[in-house]
């Protein structure tokens, strides 16, 4: 009989299946692809946003903007190449600033990393579910439910295993860049074949021409957006089938091309059909209900949209947790996160960002624009630092053809910074002061990790280790009263120790007198403190005494032995208290006191 977990998520998987999940090209496109392929939803309209409140005119500025994007674009991309060839081992930013500038850079690079990722789910998907709230307008209260729904249901298929998310989300990509592809050929097919232009009210040229260069900035930095994602292709590459550094660099290009088309097309659309943001109705649906009018081709673009959004977040549960885990081996994060789960996959980091990025939807009321200043400064970030490890890299092993390597990664070190600067000055009041405080206290976070695992390493090494050849200990058996449970705990106490002492804590105002004769009749050999406690507390008495005979026995070590019962079935257990388990936990830092238990199974 399968247990509820293995309906989930399904058996687990031997060790050596671990190459059978392993992608395909054509599986890797739709799972890494995904998130950067969905940016083309509303980079354009970031664009406009930046646009838009200069007047009709400034619009205009969105055709340079884009040309300028796709121009970064590119030299991200192919710098991004190098990177794979160089590091086939995967982990991106973190791991070439690790290898050439140092922890510090590195641990910058995963910090801005790990919020990217979580930052992006949180985008892509309030983005889908605008999609659908655009088409479907009686939906748009209920935006903020539906993301979480949506980021359940793709955090419980990445739990499922790589192959199998690959295999649910590969119809709805290749089907979203089909539908791409047709609304913006057929937008401008449609445009230069007559279709009719709203109109759009002019604003004097003198107005908007001082302010050019800050607009185009403006417009720039918001469009960068559509560079996100493309990092995951780099951080990701041990996922790919051998041979995997040919493969990995297969798909990064592939993107590349399919990105840079689609932005420009839209962008061009947009700008022809003279189109601005609208609270209620995204620019794709504006470009789509234009083309198409409001019939199944229109409807089937929504959809897409919304599915290429939503699973635009299967990207970052491939990414962060293969890079928390690479961060986690180094020690700076929970080794929880470095350990594969069930189906191969590491299942603490997908369920950490599934619960982080429903915070941040929850928080910021699953609105895009509010969101999307918030994870810029993290991707321009780890690029910079990316690219600029790699120039020392270069430098370092001065292989065949370092020097123009060098000047490749050298352009997109200094183009990537300057975007950096760009967005951080554009996007600071809009929320990404937010990043430049969180960036430093989870590097603060990532020190105080690894300064923990230093000294728990210290302080267990055997090297200063001494043994101790007769230990000294008390045991104290706290008892509820006579019963079974109680008298097989003495049992076990006299056969580990010739030093017991059995306490009773008296809430119910019984004679005291009464309760040791009536011990002494079960128990001859093992004395009976009671402790009276007229407030009818448990704890702080057992507490109290436990202190005592730490202090006063000078014992090497005081074992508190627990007498427990286990009921027959789970929902009884709520029936009992759970004293045991609080004392327990009450006990667990004091250094001189072991904690144990003797258990007895009820039958029913």
């Amino acid at each position: 009989m399968p247990t509820l977990k293995q309906l989930l998520v399904g058996r687990p998987l031997e060790t050596g299946e671990i190459q059978e999940q392993k992608l395909s090209k054509k599986a890797a496109l739709a799972v890494m692809a995904s998130d950067n392929l969905s940016s083309n939803a509303y980079a354009t309209e970031e664009m406009l946003l930046a646009l838009v409140t200069a007047g009709a005119v400034s619009l205009t500025l969105s055709i340079p903007a884009a040309f300028m994007i796709v121009g970064l674009l590119w030299i991200v991309i192919t710098s991004y190449g190098q990177t794979i060839k160089a590091y086939p081992t995967g982990g991106g930013a973190y791991t070439v600033a690790k290898e050439n500038l140092g922890i510090n850079p590195a641990l910058v690079a995963g910090a801005a990393l790990l919020i990217d990722y979580v930052l992006t789910v949180a985008v892509s998907v309030s983005a889908g579910i605008a999609a659908i709230t655009s088409a479907v307008p009686s939906l748009y209260d209920q935006r903020v439910g539906l993301s979480v729904l949506a980021i359940a249901v793709v955090m419980l298929a990445n739990l499922r295993g790589v192959r199998e998310s690959a295999a649910v989300f590969a119809g709805p990509v290749y089907l979203f860049i089909g539908c791409a592809y047709l609304l913006a050929i057929g937008s401008l097919v449609r445009y230069y074949f007559g279709a009719e232009v709203p109109r759009v009210e002019a604003v004097p040229a003198q107005t908007v021409e001082p302010l050019a260069g800050l607009l185009l900035l403006r417009a720039f930095a918001g469009g960068c957006t559509a560079l996100t994602g493309i990092e995951a292709v780099a951080n990701g590459v041990q996922a790919f089938k051998e041979p995997v550094t040919h493969n990995a660099t297969i798909i990064l290009y592939t993107l590349g091309v399919i990105l840079a088309t689609l932005f420009l097309a839209i962008t061009l659309a947009a700008h022809l059909f003279g189109l601005v943001p609208l609270e209620t109705e995204t620019i794709l649906s504006q470009l789509g209900r234009l083309t198409f009018g409001t019939g199944p081709v229109y409807y089937l673009i929504q959809i897409t949209t919304m599915a290429i959004l939503i699973l635009a977040a299967n990207t970052s549960f491939t990414g962060f947790p293969r890079l928390s885990s690479i961060i986690a081996k180094d020690r700076f994060l929970p080794r929880q996160f470095a350990h594969l789960g069930d189906r191969l996959v590491f299942s603490n980091g997908i369920l950490f960002l599934g619960l982080a990025a429903g915070a941040l939807v929850v928080v910021f009321n699953a609105d895009v624009h509010a969101l999307i200043p918030l994870y810029m400064v993290g991707v321009f970030l780890s690029f910079s630092l990316s690219q600029s490890g790699m120039v020392i890299h270069w430098l370092r092993e001065r292989t065949p053809g370092y020097h123009w390597r060098i000047a490749l990664n050298a352009i997109g070190a200094v183009t990537t910074a300057v975007v950096l600067f760009i967005v951080a000055a554009v996007k600071f009041t809009q929320g990404a002061w937010l990043i430049l405080l969180a960036i430093p206290a989870i590097v603060l976070m990532f020190r105080k990790i690894r300064q923990h695992y230093f000294q728990v390493s210290s302080e267990l090494s055997v090297a200063s280790y001494d043994r101790v050849r007769d230990l000294r200990h008390t045991v104290v058996v706290p008892v509820p009263g006579i019963n079974r449970a109680s008298l097989g705990a003495l049992e076990y106490a006299r056969s580990i120790s010739p030093d017991v002492i059995a306490v009773h804590v008296n809430v119910d105002g019984e004679d005291p007198e009464r309760l040791t004769s009536q011990w002494e009749f079960w128990v001859e050999d093992v004395p009976l403190v009671v402790l009276n406690s007229p407030y009818r507390a448990v704890l702080r008495p057992l507490l109290r005494f436990i202190d005592e005979v730490e202090t006063f026995r000078n014992d090497d070590v005081v074992t508190v032995l627990l007498p427990e019962f286990v009921p027959a079935h789970w929902w009884q257990r709520i029936l009992h208290n759970q004293h045991g388990l609080i004392l327990r936990g009450a006990l667990s830092f004091k250094p001189k006191v072991v904690v144990t238990s003797v258990r007895r199974h009820l039958q029913r």
